[in-house]
């Protein structure tokens, strides 16, 4: 094979390369299904934060954010079957279940073992490592989400399943 002809199967290796790894990288990320999402509002918050508050009863909270913080906040139904696919956050997520219920699988749980949360309990996601939301009953579920990230960074990053859950 002459060089240029050598060149040519090359440059067409490559290409078929970067299609090929784009294509895995679609085919490992999941995504959800049967949910609908509002986003209610995101503010950033300029300046380092550095909130502590004790209360008399020995209630406190800590709250530290450097050089800044976004806020955001999202409605988000889940049909009966509805589900977030795997996913992780680049900060901690506070999830309300409004109503419905609500389970949670962890993708570093090698048992998959679900989580569940009812209408006005929560959820606390520390955004470390790809979780998914799943809608398992027969009724629908609301949540409203609260995000804490860096500023203007995706609220979402899909992952792709770990392989320690059935689903």
């Amino acid at each position: 094979m002459n060089a240029s002809k050598s060149r040519i199967a090359k440059g067409v290796l490559a290409v078929a390369a970067v299609v090929a790894a784009i294509s895995v990288g679609q085919a490992w990320a999941t995504s959800g299904s049967g949910t609908q999402s509002t986003l209610v509002g995101r503010a950033t918050f300029d300046d380092p934060i550095n909130v502590r508050r004790v209360g008399e009863d020995k209630w406190k909270v800590d709250v530290k954010a450097k050089p800044a913080l976004d806020v955001a906040v999202q409605s988000i139904v889940f049909q009966p079957g509805g589900q977030s696919g795997w996913h992780s956050h680049p900060g901690p997520v506070f999830i309300s279940v409004v109503s419905g219920e609500m389970t949670f699988y962890e993708s570093d749980d090698p048992d998959c073992e679900p989580i569940v949360r009812h209408a006005g309990e929560g959820y606390l996601d520390t955004g470390e490592h790809a979780h998914i939301a799943r809608n398992e009953s027969g009724e629908p579920a609301t949540n409203v989400v609260t995000y804490f990230a860096p500023p203007g960074a995706a609220l979402r990053i899909d992952q792709p399943a770990p392989g320690n859950c059935p689903f």
